[in-house]
């Protein structure tokens, strides 16, 4: 094959790698130098940041949410992330104190910060807060996600609110340029989902297996009991799920994990 063959045609675009995908809001102070650290170390090892906060409460508590781009997290990945940022959060020492650190999933009930996010979520229940008020005057709006036009901080969510009062449209359109914050509300809906995307990976591995053949009828003998299936090693479904800590001290490295 000739080398022109290989050379990507002028102005040729390649399309964007989902974990290229960037967060439409972001975090500020200690926690967004944070973030300015994990992001690429997450994205070597094939995972997204989510979110970074700091908390304060029973001990300094660095939480760190991530997820794949798919929207999984699991506990080992959860460890995997941990492993990874650890050494890189010793280096920069952002943080002086003693604190845990926390890799978790977002959760079912999680933060939309991407267009993905909002994609994924549609026909559910969120609450969405913008920096600036629409021309209602409201800046805070809860209801279900219609539709998502558009890309990047173009895109145009609309929301059918269920908070709204007789005298104000049911039906709003958002800028997400103008995104503060936004959450999946935990409904029953949600849950429902969540329940039948954590069940898929197990009945699709059940399904491919070839049915056993026939065999003689044979006396019934008494089983081992009702609990022993538990007992029996499961598949692990690839759902938002698993938190990793570990608890950092000055100078102390690493220090020691335990999964939560």
């Amino acid at each position: 094959m000739s080398r022109l063959a290989e050379t990507p045609a002028a102005g040729a675009v390649e399309a964007p790698s989902p974990l290229d995908e960037p967060r439409l809001c972001g975090e500020t102070g200690v926690a967004a130098r944070i973030a300015h650290i994990a992001e690429p170390v997450l994205a070597q090892i094939g995972f997204r940041l989510v979110r970074a906060r700091i908390f304060a409460q029973s001990g300094m508590t660095l939480q760190i949410m991530a997820e794949r781009p798919d929207g999984t997290m699991t506990i080992e990945d959860c460890e995997a992330a941990s492993q990874a940022l650890s050494p890189e959060l010793d280096v920069e020492d952002v943080i002086s104190d003693a604190y845990r650190l926390e890799i978790s999933s977002p959760g079912i009930d999680r933060p939309l910060v991407r267009v993905s996010d909002f994609r994924r979520a549609i026909g559910h229940e969120a609450k969405i807060e913008l920096m600036q008020p629409l021309a209602s005057g409201r800046k805070r709006f809860r209801g279900n996600i219609v539709t998502v036009e558009g890309e990047g901080r173009d895109a145009v969510v609309t929301l059918e609110r269920n908070d709204a009062p007789p005298d104000e449209e049911k039906i709003v359109q958002m800028p997400l340029r103008d995104l503060d914050e936004a959450k999946l509300m935990l409904t029953d809906a949600l849950i429902r989902e969540a329940l039948r995307a954590s069940k898929a990976p197990i009945e699709d591995e059940s399904a491919s297996e070839e049915a056993p053949a026939p065999q003689e009828e044979e006396r019934p003998r008494r089983g081992p009991g009702r609990f022993a299936a538990a007992r029996g090693n499961k598949a692990k479904p690839l759902v938002p799920a698993g938190v990793q800590t570990g608890f950092k001290k000055k100078g102390s490295g690493p220090g020691r994990r335990g999964d939560a």
